[in-house]
């Protein structure tokens, strides 16, 4: 062996650990291999004394100068002889069973954890593998919080992995946040239940970037807290993904820009659908029955949640269930653009409903039902007891019941006026115009008319120049048009047919006649 400067075991074993020391040599590359492998003992000792700290780094110089001492393996086994017979002492502050000992402490509290949440009914099944509390009692006070927030046990096991969320540095600083941004603290629960991953989130990182993203689609301020409480799947969404897109093609399509907040204020689940698979196959459907893309925006700004509706299994189901009752495929369009949430209803089983009372109170033919839902699709979702209200009152003026059939057939709006209003009306027609019933048969629509603001006064300017008319040339046709027939001599020809839905209207610019964005609407009169 050959051994170069003053060779100092300990002293190289601790330059190879990471620690300089000046003045020392380097070994030779071929130094015996019984002195190398006993080099190799001595520099793990070193290497974690350099860890353990001072009083293990004495223990280990000691313990190699032994090793240097006595390289011979059959020595080093007889060591305890050397000392006296004395047995190794078990005192170290590190020894490697140790590791052994924390793991077997560490399965030992898992176990207890696991004990504690079998115990209160939570299956731990999906725990293996995430970051537990140590204790049973950190547990049951994240479990005990849980439920303070209004989580049952089901729903834990729904979402166990809210479990791994610790009170204090997840749950509390996300729910302070949502509770600054104005979520009330009564939909919190439900919050939860819909979107328990927002106990994982960094406020910063994810919750934050979100909200700036809608108060800048014109979200109000105001509007915000309440968009998250109908929508917290939001909060999980990448701003540069689907919700970014989904806005891009509904303005794309006609959509106007100002108009986005509110949609999304009533509808915000637009902002997780994907545009290629929901958003543009719906769009092109509706092109396809025969409405303009630019009709299909304007629904879409009135009613946002028609866009839910399923195409597959719910919309195209419905088309065709319209085309059974007789409705004819060029009015499907004009259907589904008076009332688009004709297409979400269980549509089949409510007109075969809405047929067989209709037929059995009026004598309604199942032929004439398809024109009653060309001229008042929301027939489709008038109650029964609506219905049957309207029918008898008309029957209580004095028509027949075939005649209260051929008036639903002319003017199915009969079925959902208000009936004090018809009153009047009919109190009117009966004693002021003193007109026979068969010209409200032949032009239900009266009903439909203001009494104070059309009627009266028309029925005064004729009267007074003593000219004879129906009730469809009285008062089917506008002001300026009543105007015109005013200046008549004579009246000709008359103007008989029912006014039928413009599709062109629904194109017009939208007025801003709309209240509050939470208003729920009723399309159900009585």
């Amino acid at each position: 062996m050959q051994v170069v400067g003053n060779f100092n075991p300990v002293m190289i074993i601790r330059s190879h650990a990471g620690i300089h020391i000046p003045g020392s040599s380097i070994l030779h590359p071929q130094f015996p291999v019984s002195l190398y492998r006993s080099l190799q003992l001595s520099s793990k000792s070193t290497t974690i004394a350099s860890i353990a700290g001072p009083h293990y780094a004495v223990a280990a110089d000691r313990a190699s100068a032994s090793a240097s001492e006595n390289p011979s393996p059959s020595k080093t086994a007889t060591r305890g002889k050397n000392h006296g017979n004395k047995p190794k002492s078990k005192s170290s502050l590190y020894a490697r069973p140790s590791l052994f000992e924390m793991k077997d402490d560490k399965v030992a509290n898992r176990a207890r954890v696991y004990e504690f949440l079998r115990g209160v009914g939570v299956v731990p099944d999906e725990l293996d593998g995430l970051e537990l509390p140590v204790t049973a009692d950190v547990m049951k006070e994240r479990v005990d919080f849980l439920h303070q927030l209004g989580l049952t046990i089901e729903d834990i096991n729904n979402y166990p992995l809210m479990l791994g969320c610790s009170v204090k540095k997840n749950m509390i600083p996300v729910l302070d946040y949502l509770g600054k941004l104005g979520v009330r603290k009564s939909a919190i629960t439900n919050f939860l239940r819909r979107y328990p991953q927002v106990l994982h989130s960094s406020v910063v990182v994810d919750l934050a970037p979100v909200v700036k993203y809608l108060q800048g689609m014109d979200i109000k301020p105001n509007d915000v807290p309440r968009v998250l409480e109908k929508y917290p799947e939001v909060l999980g969404f990448k701003l540069e993904g689907t919700m970014s897109t989904s806005v891009a093609y509904l303005a794309g399509i006609g959509v106007a820009r100002r108009e986005i907040g509110g949609v999304l204020t009533r509808y915000p689940e637009i902002l997780g659908m994907r545009v290629g698979r929901v958003i543009k196959p719906f769009v092109e459907y509706l092109e396809s029955l025969g409405i303009p893309r630019l009709a299909v925006a304007r629904l879409i700004e009135k009613r946002p949640h028609i866009l839910g509706f399923g195409l597959a299994d719910q919309i195209k189901p419905n088309v065709e269930t319209l085309l059974e009752f007789n409705v004819r495929s060029e009015s499907v369009a004009s259907v589904v653009a008076q009332y688009p949430e004709i297409m979400g209803l269980n549509l089949k089983a409510k007109l075969h409903e809405q047929l067989t009372l209709l037929s059995s109170v009026s004598g309604l033919k199942s032929e004439d039902f398809g024109r009653v839902i060309e001229r008042m699709p929301q027939v489709a979702s008038i109650s029964r007891q609506a219905i049957l209200k309207h029918v008898d009152f008309l029957k209580n003026c004095g028509f027949e019941q075939e005649q209260v059939g051929a008036m639903v057939v002319g003017c199915p709006q009969l079925l959902a006026l208000n009936i004090d209003i018809m009153k009047l009306g009919f109190d009117f027609f009966q004693n002021e115009m003193g007109r026979p019933l068969d010209d409200l048969v032949a032009f239900p629509a009266f009903f439909t008319y203001g009494l104070e603001s059309t009627v009266k006064p028309r029925h005064k300017r004729v009267a007074s120049k003593g000219l004879k008319c129906s009730l469809s040339w009285l008062l089917n046709c506008s002001d300026e048009k009543f105007e015109q027939r005013m200046e008549y001599d004579t009246i000709g020809m008359e103007e008989m047919e029912m006014p039928s839905f413009d599709m062109n209207s629904l194109m017009d610019a939208r007025s801003d006649d709309s209240g509050s964005e939470f208003e729920d609407s009723d399309d159900d009169a009585d």
